[in-house]
């Protein structure tokens, strides 16, 4: 089955049992019958498993060629279960330009319970196994990075995992499994943020992960039961839905990022664009091996270089919305430094290149030439 197929029909059923309702129906229940003690039809209790969220499950594992899903009640929530999997003293190595929520929930959560982390550039895949010791267990990586669009090559750092039998996890939010399918590469763990592009209409919070190895997936699936962390029905079938045209807002995501990265690129009071697509972008070549376009995302800085310089820009747009997150139908646009990587240090930004100039854009699948004409207003 192809992708645009899958995004459709993969891991589902064709029809409900029931009444054959095309759509997964909502099984806002809690609770389920049983016929005797312990007999049941899979169903027991919602926080355990629910049918909503099962066809959500398997139609995520389906978009990442994997076996087993697991959906969460945030991205961050799945990123929690994942570090649920080791113990205190064991290491993991991060990317050192990855967004802010991880940041914090790495080192303001699990730092203090006992788990070190290691925040490494991967633009050189090489410069992991400097890094690596006896207490290392697991690497991090987001690809394209969040928000100043590096791009790690995956391929090459799995290579380096197996040899030191490490997991490697990727943050697959930005790319979706529509650009890039990171279990093919070789990882271990694929993460989404199924706030953004999945759900793709900023009506819904939710994340997901997916893995092929049945021992990691019971693991993870324990982790899912025994804290709770889950969605409820509602968002499931919501992402659900959001699934079915990710294909289609994919493809618009890709040709108005373009235009307007390509536009930035050539407008005299622009400094510098952090789009992948560019033939100078670091690791392009590796963007266009491992990644089937580059993406709606794009941040840039003006050459006046000020906080106040960006505030004038953010507060003029009139089609792009100032907001937080990213991945809808509309496009947004965001400072990092005081919105989603507030959390992090600001020397700690600075050297990633979050500078207080730095605006991300979040391009959406309105027409480009109007998304064009606003830009143009606001930074003029």
């Amino acid at each position: 089955m192809k992708f645009n197929t899958k995004t459709i029909h993969g891991g589902q059923e064709n029809t409900d049992p029931a009444y054959g309702s095309v759509m997964p129906p909502i099984y806002q229940t809690s609770t389920y019958s049983q016929s005797t003690p312990g007999g049941h039809k899979g169903y027991e209790y919602s926080r355990s498993a629910n049918p909503t969220r099962t066809a959500l499950e398997k139609s995520l594992a389906s978009l990442e060629n994997g076996i087993y899903g697991l959906a969460f009640g945030s991205g961050l929530a799945a990123i929690d279960a994942v570090l649920k999997l080791f113990k205190p003293g064991d290491e993991i190595i991060s990317t050192n330009d990855l967004y802010g929520g991880s940041y914090r929930l790495f080192t303001r959560i699990f730092d203090g319970l006992g788990i070190k982390f290691r925040f490494v550039g991967m633009q050189e895949a090489g410069n992991i196994e400097k890094h690596i010791n006896e207490n290392t267990r697991l690497i991090w990586v987001e690809t394209p990075t969040n928000p100043m669009m590096n791009i790690i090559d995956i391929a090459e750092v799995s290579s380096i995992a197996k040899k030191h039998e490490l997991l490697l996890a990727v943050d697959n939010t930005f790319a979706t499994p529509y650009l890039q399918q990171a279990l093919d590469l070789g990882a271990d763990i694929i993460m989404h943020s199924a706030t953004k592009y999945l759900g793709g209409h900023s009506d819904v919070v939710m994340g997901g992960l997916v893995v092929n190895d049945k021992e990691l997936a019971d693991k993870l699936y324990f982790i899912q039961n025994a804290s709770g962390a889950i969605c409820g029905p509602m968002d499931s079938f919501l992402v659900l839905r959001g699934i079915k045209t990710l294909h289609l807002r994919m493809q618009r995501h890709c040709e108005n990022g373009a235009a307007v990265a390509r536009y930035l690129g050539s407008h005299p009071k622009v400094d510098k664009v952090y789009w992948p697509g560019f033939e100078d972008h670091p690791n392009h070549q590796i963007a266009k091996k491992q990644m089937k376009d580059f993406g709606g995302m794009i941040s840039f800085t003006t050459k006046e270089d000020s906080l106040d310089g960006a505030r004038k820009i953010l507060e003029n747009l009139k089609i792009f919305t100032l907001a937080e997150s990213l991945g809808g139908v509309e496009s947004l646009a965001g400072h990092p430094a005081t919105m989603t990587h507030a959390s992090i240090p600001a020397e700690e930004r600075k050297k990633t290149g979050i500078v207080d100039s730095l605006i991300r854009l979040s391009v959406g699948v309105e027409d480009e030439e109007d998304l064009i004409n606003d830009l143009k207003q606001a930074i003029q």
